[in-house]
């Protein structure tokens, strides 16, 4: 099996968060597939972050596109040029106003490795404490919660957190941190 070979690729859609590119694609058998349609996006981050206190930061805002205020890490959309740590500790420190003294990088994945092109980098951020007043984006109401690891297991384990990225990450963390066995 090879990698497909891209005839033609245009772009059917370009604003800062939707880009839709449609690729002409030739399968290694032969097969040409007329339209393979790609959302374009930046790499996004987040984060499992423990304070000083051992308390997980999780955070609480409205999702427009499932209708329904959700609990969730802190994370966000890496920046041009902008190393997936520094994203994460900049939209970390923006959504919460926390600051960390240890960083970990924890793997990545990607929400959909056919239509998508991104990937979510996750981190284990640990010795919290905050530092600052939260600086949210004009469009961005958050609610900040300190919960203990139980709490977050529980969250998860009831299916109250919709995010599946944050899931991942929470799964993640809590195998670092000796609080999973698989």
């Amino acid at each position: 099996m090879e990698k497909w070979t891209i005839l033609e690729s245009k772009y059917l859609h370009r604003k800062e968060w939707l880009t839709i590119r449609e690729d002409k694609c030739r399968m290694d058998n032969g097969t040409v597939i007329p339209a393979f349609y790609v959302n374009e996006y930046s790499d996004w981050v987040n984060a499992f972050a423990l304070t000083k206190e051992g308390k997980v930061l999780l955070v609480r805002q409205y999702r427009h596109g499932i209708d329904s205020i959700e609990t969730e890490l802190p994370g966000g959309v890496s920046e041009h040029g902008e190393s997936m740590e520094a994203a994460c500790r900049r939209e970390v420190e923006e959504e919460t106003g926390y600051t960390f003294e240890s960083w970990k990088c924890l793997g990545k994945v990607s929400a959909n490795a056919s239509t998508t092109n991104n990937f979510t980098h996750f981190f284990l951020a640990t010795g919290g404490s905050r530092t600052s007043a939260q600086k949210l984006d004009e469009s961005e109401e958050i609610e900040v919660l300190e919960l203990s690891i139980d709490e977050v297991k529980a969250i998860v384990r009831e299916n109250r957190m919709m995010q599946s990225l944050h899931v991942n990450c929470i799964f993640y963390a809590l195998m670092e941190l000796g609080e999973l066995n698989l």
